[in-house]
């Protein structure tokens, strides 16, 4: 080959590279843009929220998260109810949806017949794509009066009498109210966690569920020692999806929480939450303190959201790290 043809393909070549090296270049700018817009715009809420809350935060300080206490036409305004409502409901939310979550999408991978697990698993997707506010309407028309007629008295009957927690079911039967709203919640978060625990339950490989039924372990026993350990990470993400959801749920909440600014022991009695608060009071609140203190609802509800998926960073990091990986 004559010196000219190599001295052409050596240009050609490093034409070729720094083609694809600007490219490359080109490329990770324009996905840093994407990702520092995200980074900006969460900056940006949060900042605004401050800003618009600042004169609730200078008038009541840090004594807003504990007062109980929300009085517009006194000025006086306190979060701990609503703080009250929010984490009681999503806690409740989480531990009827989580037990009927796992029962699902364990059916739906281990024991479904093939020809159900499509259809089945499609319905399930297609419940989390219901607008809330078709929860709401429903839950206020249709479950609050069966809930009212047929369940409280007879949780009454059963639990009311019992020490200690008696109290959380006492009061008048009237359907809406903390328990009714946590129910409701429930089943909105349901599609969420169930389909996510399927997806990760899927990604266990066949030879290890094989090699398990090989040696003569039950369903359960593969479940609890093998599909379990190998998924445990997408499990905590798919619990802490669900309870985001549940934390920042608004109209399904409103129309069955009972809007009621106070705290009470019993779950039948009603409540607020950060949420409806919020859709309650803002298109008619005051100038001045009494938006700023919802404004400081807002920066609340962002703040504790914030936590929860702190703590979920820190699980399924532990969890990562106790494996390995």
């Amino acid at each position: 080959m004559s010196e000219p043809s190599v001295t052409a393909g050596i240009d050609l070549h490093a034409r070729q590279v720094r083609k694809f090296r600007l490219q490359d270049l080109l490329f990770h700018r324009t996905t840093q843009l994407f990702a520092f817009v995200v980074l900006a715009a969460l900056v940006g809420i949060l900042v605004s929220l401050t800003i618009e809350a600042w004169p609730s935060l200078k008038e009541f300080g840090p004594a807003f998260l504990w007062t109980n206490i929300w009085s517009v036409p006194d000025d006086k305004f306190g979060a701990l109810a609503a703080i009250y409502g929010t984490v009681v409901t999503s806690v409740l939310a989480l531990l009827i949806a989580v037990p009927i979550s796992f029962g699902i999408a364990l059916f739906l991978t281990e024991t479904c017949p093939v020809w159900l697990r499509r259809p089945l698993g499609t319905a399930i997707e297609l419940l989390a794509g219901i607008p809330s506010i078709v929860y709401g309407i429903w839950g206020l028309f249709v479950f609050v009066p069966l809930f009212a007629e047929y369940i409280q008295p007879h949780l009454q009957d059963l639990l009311g009498h019992v020490p200690v927690i008696g109290g959380w079911f006492s009061g008048p039967p009237i359907g809406v109210g903390i328990f009714a709203a946590s129910i409701v919640l429930s089943l909105m978060v349901i599609p969420f966690i169930a389909s996510v625990m399927r997806d990760v339950f899927e990604t266990v490989p066949d030879v290890l569920r094989e090699s398990a039924y090989a040696v003569g372990c039950t369903t359960w026993e593969v479940v609890r020692n093998i599909v379990l350990p190998y998924t445990r990470v997408g499990v905590i993400g798919g619990i802490m999806l669900g309870l985001g959801r549940a934390l920042g749920e608004t109209m399904a909440v409103t129309f069955v929480i009972g809007n009621a600014n106070r705290i009470n022991g019993s779950l039948f009695a009603p409540g607020t939450s950060i949420a409806s608060t919020l859709a309650n009071e803002f298109g008619e609140a005051d100038p001045g303190l009494h938006i700023a203190s919802l404004f400081e609802l807002g920066l609340v509800l962002f703040i504790l959201t914030f936590i929860v998926l702190a703590i979920s960073r820190w699980l399924i990091s532990r969890s990562m790290g106790s494996e390995g990986l």
